[in-house]
């Protein structure tokens, strides 16, 4: 004979716990179909009233806000745009005063004072700062000029970087 008295007893409190949990299931399931049904007093729809009064301010002013940094965004983009046209006037003035100075080109030439004229202001701060290797021929590697587009270069990344971050969004936590 085997004892199976435990295993009964134990598949009996199972089932008790599902009876258990179902009515609890039923009576919770039909306390909250009736206050569903309840119709909303006064004070919950004064409630109701104001939760939804604050949801459509919110939205009101998150689009407000969006339309405020959307258009700090283009006047910002169009202010990087010119910036960028300026920085890449001077790489292109710079770079072709360095073909003329690579080639040896005549310093008599209309063209050549032309440019020589035009970029002095923007390469004058680096004249200079070290000796640039020439040879007998006059050809002149000039390295103030490779430093100069260096120093507009990281110059021209600031600026676009600064810029950025007038526009980045700013999100609340």
């Amino acid at each position: 004979m085997v004892d199976d008295k435990l295993e009964r007893e134990e598949a009996q409190r199972a089932a008790d716990y599902e009876a258990i949990k179902s009515d609890v299931k039923a009576e919770v399931g039909g306390e909250i179909r009736a206050e569903a049904n309840r119709p909303a007093t006064t004070s919950d729809a004064e409630q109701i009233e104001d939760i939804a009064e604050h949801m459509r301010g919110k939205a009101v002013r998150e689009v407000g806000e969006t339309e405020r940094e959307v258009t700090r965004g283009r006047v910002v983009a169009r202010i990087s745009q010119v910036i960028d046209y300026v920085f890449f006037l001077i790489y292109g003035l710079l770079i072709i005063r360095l073909l003329l100075a690579l080639f040896a080109a005549n310093s008599a030439n209309d063209f050549v004072q032309f440019v020589r004229s035009i970029t002095d202001p923007i390469y004058s701060p680096f004249k200079g700062i070290v000796a640039s290797p020439a040879t007998p021929e006059g050809y002149t590697l000039a390295l103030p000029i490779v430093i100069a587009l260096v120093v507009y270069l990281l110059l021209h990344m600031a600026i676009n970087g600064l810029l950025r971050m007038f526009v980045h969004r700013k999100t609340e936590v």
